[in-house]
């Protein structure tokens, strides 16, 4: 509406200065006209430049974070925007079953920040806009279009110590190497689990089957997480 009451106000003082005679309405008008010419432009730009009318409105959002990745690890995903690695975009699920990965924004007014955590998994974004004070400064400046205006967004993802985060280079790299190597780490993992097994019964000939079946499944999970992280380790340091 103010720019409306500027246009207003500018062709009126221009009908006033220009076709009125000279008298005492005219000088009335004509400064009536004039500062409300002058007060109009001053908000616009007061509003344009420092917000006037404005004020800046926080809110906070919880959701829940799930792994971008297979289910054999949990997996958050990034990728960098640019050369230097300054900006990323992070890629995630918020549900297990979720088809379309979910992806955050690529923006100068947009942080991220990975945290662990000992809790529960999940993405708390903080967004900070420009909001109007009351109904009648959105009356005057909303034709401005610059209602809920996005200052900043800081996303944190709280993730657990056993999570993995890569990019989507690496995790292309994981993923193929770890089909090149599956035949050979089958193999090895045959020969650690009873090497377990073997020096388990040199130290206690009793072991019942139960308790052989147990061994066996926490050694094989053992060898394969160690192989997974040194796999991982070979991607992130490989060029």
């Amino acid at each position: 509406m103010i720019l409306v009451l500027l246009v207003i106000s500018t062709i009126a003082l221009f009908l006033t200065f220009v076709y009125m005679h000279q008298s005492a309405t005219r000088l009335l008008l004509t400064a009536i006209f004039g500062i409300a010419l002058v007060v109009s432009l001053v908000l616009v730009v007061r509003n344009d430049s420092a917000h006037y009318g404005m004020e800046q409105v926080t809110t906070t959002k919880t959701t829940p974070l799930k792994s971008a990745g297979s289910n054999q690890m949990d997996l958050l995903m990034y990728q960098s925007v640019g050369t230097a690695d300054k900006h990323r975009v992070y890629i995630y699920k918020q549900t297990t079953g979720q088809k379309k990965i979910s992806h955050t924004t690529a923006s100068t007014k947009i942080t991220n920040q990975v945290k662990r955590t000992t809790g529960t998994t999940k993405l708390v974004t903080k967004t900070t806009r420009w909001t109007y004070k009351s109904n009648a400064a959105k009356f005057w400046f909303g034709i401005a279009d610059n209602d809920h205006e996005l200052i900043s967004r800081h996303n944190t993802f709280y993730i657990k110590k056993h999570w993995v985060v890569l990019s989507t280079t690496q995790a292309k790299k994981l993923s193929t190497l770890a089909k090149q190597q599956a035949k050979t780490l089958k193999s090895r993992a045959k020969v650690y689990v009873g090497n377990e097994v073997k020096a388990a019964m040199m130290k206690n000939p009793s072991l019942s089957k139960s308790q052989l079946a147990k061994l066996e499944k926490a050694a094989a999970a053992k060898f394969q997480a160690q192989a997974m992280q040194s796999m991982i380790q070979q991607v992130k340091t490989s060029h």
